[in-house]
């Protein structure tokens, strides 16, 4: 009979985090008000959870060096040694960067191409963190918004036309349609990022004032991508007083808004923004990212325009299916992970796996008893543990507890 064993999870402090829900959710004190970002529930070098084992406590990408059939021969076989997702809790105060992520191939040839340029791991400048692809799902714990995916051409083109300070872009959009040169997104949107910044300033400022108005008088919804564009125009002014050329993908891509438990997929190359609300996140274990704007963070306008799609999206909005009596299972075409979403009701309710992959659990709601053969410990919210593969276990609450779940699909 495998052990189970109590984790840790790593906090990132980015900028754009919240300062209450991640400190409460880890139960510790945020007297300065420092932004807690993300709780990393994985193995990622950049930031491991901590297992805690015989009283002692190790990083999770070191102990599975130690406890390689942790994992199983499964996804040894189809992953290396490795656990090939990241597990996240994200709190988004202030909107993120305008960003896409490699596919698996993009990624193997970035990082080795960074690695023989000598740009170190920790640069500013860095692309490529590792050489892995980064799809990504993400279900809501609260009401959420983002940016997902470049609406339709008659879409864009309507927006376009219903902004007073657009005009010559909405007739540029026009023009380029009309010479049916294909993939005429493509050509817009890289004519946008490579405009000199004068003619971004010429024609975001104007926007700006505008917005800037009616949102102190509280005159915008936040179902208008004007809201959103008022937040950024506040939050990412550029040194010199200069705008933030993000703003227009604000405009251009899909604005989706996720209600408590509904997730959505982002597969590499689909351009996106998180825009407010907490969440949970499981991606493939990578920390590669590339940035257009409104964000503090490096920007490499090439390196993102050669990794992203330009095909319209609609979005994909995921409501899980059942997996069990007590689970919901929000499938995606991944083969790095799984996300699923485990409620319990009352004392009598007992969720019993037989984990065949390394499986991943944190606490959101409740308090819940975890036991095998061999052990047995309480969670309270917040609380986290990491099942190796073939091991089994039981959690029962003693009134109502949600638990979300990273694995391995099996198959």
């Amino acid at each position: 009979m495998r052990k189970i064993y109590p984790i840790k999870g790593a906090v990132q402090n980015y900028a754009w985090g919240g300062t209450t829900f991640i400190p409460q959710l880890m139960k510790v004190q945020n007297a300065d008000n420092q932004p807690f970002a993300e709780i990393w529930l994985g193995a990622h070098q950049r930031g491991p959870a901590f297992v805690q084992d015989n009283g002692h406590s190790a990083a999770l990408n070191e102990w599975l060096v130690n406890h390689p059939d942790a994992l199983g021969k499964r996804v040894v076989k189809k992953f290396g040694n490795t656990l090939p997702y990241l597990f996240k809790v994200l709190d988004v105060n202030k909107m993120l960067s305008i960003q896409t992520h490699p596919s698996k191939e993009a990624a193997e040839k970035g990082f080795v191409r960074e690695n023989e340029a000598g740009i170190s791991l920790t640069a500013k400048n860095r692309n490529y963190k590792d050489d892995n692809h980064k799809p990504e799902i993400m279900v809501a714990l609260t009401d959420f918004w983002l940016l997902h995916g470049f609406k339709s051409e008659e879409e864009i083109a309507a927006t376009l036309a219903d902004v007073y300070e657009f005009a010559d872009l909405s007739e540029y959009f026009q023009r380029v349609r009309t010479r049916d040169v294909g993939n005429e997104i493509f050509h817009f949107y890289k004519n946008l990022m490579e405009m000199s910044q004068e003619q971004v300033d010429e024609i975001l400022q104007p926007l700006g004032e505008r917005l800037s108005d009616l949102f102190k008088k509280n005159k915008i919804e936040k179902s208008s991508p004007d809201y959103w564009a008022a937040l950024a125009f506040r939050d990412n002014m550029l040194e010199g007083g200069h705008y933030d050329r993000g703003i227009f993908s604000i405009y251009i891509f899909n604005l989706v808004n996720l209600k408590k438990g509904e997730g959505i997929f982002q597969d590499a190359g689909i351009p996106h923004a998180y825009l407010e609300g907490v969440n949970m996140e499981l991606m493939a274990n990578s920390d590669n990212v590339f940035r257009g704007g409104l964000t503090v963070k490096h920007v490499d306008v090439n390196e993102l325009l050669e990794n992203m799609k330009f095909q319209p999206v609609t979005p994909n909005i995921l409501k899980g299916t059942a997996g069990s009596e007590f689970e919901t299972v929000y499938k995606t075409p991944a083969p790095d992970f799984e996300l699923s979403r485990i409620n319990l009701k009352d004392f009598e309710a007992f969720y019993c796996v037989s984990a065949l992959t390394p499986e991943t659990l944190i606490v959101m709601e409740g308090n819940v008893i975890i036991y095998n053969d061999e052990q047995e410990f309480e969670l309270t919210r917040g609380d986290a543990f990491f099942a190796p593969s073939e091991s089994t276990y039981t959690i029962m609450s003693d009134g109502k507890a949600v638990l979300y779940k990273a694995a391995v699909p099996v198959g």
